[in-house]
């Protein structure tokens, strides 16, 4: 009798091919029939014939098979049975690098697995140099939460970025919304921003809002935190509390008129003067929230109705509030906002014509221009402002002169900015503060001879006019009052950098410890910086103790800073 070959069509198999044992399918049973008369036969007689067929079928199959494998494997012993070792692939823990259990699916062991969920669930522990890199200054410097989240995801401590779920958990968002918040407009509401600023423990003294009484963390809570976490061995997850302040994200916003009258106009030009008064006082790191929505309820006042009459004067007073919330957000470094600020001031004078407006606009843009260290965008803006400078006062065309100064003097083209110096003083010498709007109340003598004293600052280092511009500034410390805080600071901190580099040391430091009283009262990127810039100049003359103790100081103030 001939078989058929072994997986040929005649072969059946069960559920599966590959593992199951073969059975005949309906022409082996033919064969095993034994051709007619089958049925004639006993039953116990047939039943033989096809375990008998059956029985030589498995063994002819085995037998193949069999031979194959010996032909593969000559030296395979061919009564000894055939097994194939597979190789065990091994996995190890990604964190650690320990084997793995052959049951554990996960990528991390046990220890690490724990470790990574406690990490997960909060913040780590930072030093309090965290803080104190130019990456995180500068981010909450801007005031924008979202971008103080996307410094502190990425700062350099953590070795590799955080990724944004990771961070949006700590902080109860989703990866979307905090991406949101990341790219989209600041967040304002004060609720969260000191809920987040908790969780992920910043100090008090670097945030631009004051946290609730015993909320937040300051340099000091800081270490003290991280001494008594690593004594007790715990980690300890940020309180959540329920501040007073939290009801203020309730309140409705200021309905608004539907006409806007003198009492309105008159209630903007207030809240300028009020805010610009505390600007001058304490700098703009503090009041910057508040000036900013009383400039979003000014702006709608525009789109009310008002009389033909009052127009001019409605514009006039939301652009003065605009420049004021600009000049506050360039002294707290938020820069692109007192760009829109700046340009939202400009539109309403030159919507209207306000001449006065619109040359304190462009002077102000152009220093902050300066200041970013863009001299010749600041130039720019100066000569804007003098295009019509008939229809200015002396006053206005004296602080413009002496912002050009600035600019030449950046640009190392020294004749041309004393000879601006010297217009700013002639036109000075004709001012006439009751023809003044009231924006310039500020610049008077003190103020005139600060700002010319700056712009000659850059040429004194130079070794030329350092008499000059010594002198003015000193008159500026001088004639500074209590109001001006800020700018008495400033004016004494170029004057003790002024002496520094070009004087006596000693004489230096005493200048630099008297401006340090008033910096210390101070929330102002500017003075901030123009302290680190004394800093540079006493490095090389620590010799003297005055000088080391000065150093010191700033090293203390700019903590607070």
């Amino acid at each position: 009798m001939v078989l058929p070959a072994a997986g040929g069509p005649n072969m059946g198999t069960t559920r599966d091919n590959a593992t199951a044992y073969p059975f005949p399918s309906g022409h082996f049973w033919r064969l095993a029939k034994g051709g007619p008369g089958w049925r004639k036969r006993p039953r116990q007689w047939r039943m033989r014939g096809m375990y008998e067929t059956y029985s030589r079928w498995c063994q002819a199959l085995v037998g193949s098979r069999d031979q194959g494998r010996r032909q593969q494997n000559p030296q395979e012993n061919p009564g000894a049975a055939i097994m194939t070792r597979v190789p065990h692939m091994q996995r190890y823990c990604a964190r650690c690098g320990t084997r793995l259990n052959n049951y554990n699916l996960e990528s991390f062991c046990a220890p690490c697995e724990s470790a990574s969920r406690d990490e997960r669930q909060q913040p780590p522990l930072l030093p309090p140099a965290f803080w104190l890199t130019d990456q995180m200054r500068d981010a909450l410097a801007t005031w924008h939460m979202g971008r103080v989240i996307f410094a502190y995801r990425t700062h350099p401590f953590h070795g590799r970025a955080l990724p944004q779920e990771l961070v949006a958990n700590w902080l109860g968002l989703t990866q979307a919304q905090l991406s949101r918040i990341e790219k989209g407009p600041a967040p304002e509401q004060l609720s969260k921003l000191i809920r987040w600023a908790e969780v992920l423990g910043i100090p008090a003294e670097q945030l631009w809002f004051k946290l609730p009484a015993g909320s937040g963390a300051t340099l000091d809570h800081v270490n003290r935190q991280e001494f008594v976490r690593a004594a007790l061995g715990v980690t300890v997850a940020a309180a959540t509390q329920q501040p007073l302040l939290e009801l203020l994200g309730k309140i409705e916003p200021t309905p608004i008129p539907s006409t806007v009258g003198l009492t309105e106009i008159e209630q903007v030009r207030t809240a300028a003067r009020e805010f610009s008064s505390w600007d001058h006082t304490y700098g703009g790191g503090l009041v910057r929230e508040a000036v900013s929505a009383q400039l979003r309820y000014a702006v709608n006042l525009l789109g009310a109705k008002t009389a033909e009459k009052h127009r001019t004067e409605l514009h006039s007073a939301v652009g003065f509030l605009g420049h004021t919330a600009g000049f506050m957000a360039f002294d707290a470094y938020a820069h692109t906002d007192a760009r829109s600020m700046f340009q939202l001031g400009l539109t309403c004078a030159e919507e209207v014509g306000d001449w006065h407006l619109r040359g304190k606009v462009l002077s102000s843009m152009a220093r902050q221009a300066i200041w970013c260290g863009h001299p010749d965008d600041g130039l720019t803006f100066i000569e804007l402002a003098m295009v019509r400078a008939d229809r200015l006062t002396a006053t206005e065309r004296a602080m413009l002169h002496s912002a050009r100064a600035r600019a030449l003097a950046k640009l190392q083209r020294t004749e041309e900015a004393v000879r601006a110096v010297g217009q700013a003083d002639d036109e000075f010498a004709h001012a006439s503060p009751a023809d003044d709007p009231p924006w310039m109340s500020y610049y008077d003598a003190a103020q005139h001879s600060g700002d010319t004293g700056h712009a000659l600052f850059d040429v004194a280092l130079d070794g030329r006019f350092v008499g000059e511009a010594r002198q003015r500034l000193e008159a500026a410390v001088a004639g500074h009052t209590a109001a001006f805080v800020r700018s008495r600071a400033i004016s004494g901190i170029k004057l003790a950098s002024l002496i520094m580099a070009t004087g006596d040391p000693v004489e230096a430091a005493h200048f630099g410890q008297a401006a340090l009283v008033d910096a210390g009262h101070l929330r102002s990127r500017r003075a901030a910086d123009d302290l680190r810039e004394l800093r540079t100049f006493a490095q090389p003359r620590t010799h003297a103790p005055e000088v080391e103790e000065l150093n010191v100081q700033i090293d203390s103030t700019l903590v607070h800073a």
